[in-house]
């Protein structure tokens, strides 16, 4: 079953949730976890900038 469409709107809050299978780790290394945070960084400014009024 598909999951539900995910209710979208200006000022919501929302969780990210990184979790590996069986709780497996997802980043190698402390410097593969600084590689995703600087990219979720990222996407997040650029969010910023494209709804930007």
């Amino acid at each position: 079953m598909a999951r539900k469409l995910r209710v979208q709107y200006p000022g919501a809050v929302y969780h990210v949730l990184n979790r590996g299978d069986r709780r497996e780790p997802i980043f190698l290394d402390d410097q593969d976890r600084q590689r995703f945070l600087d990219t979720l960084a990222e996407a997040l400014m650029a969010n910023k900038m494209a709804n930007k009024p």
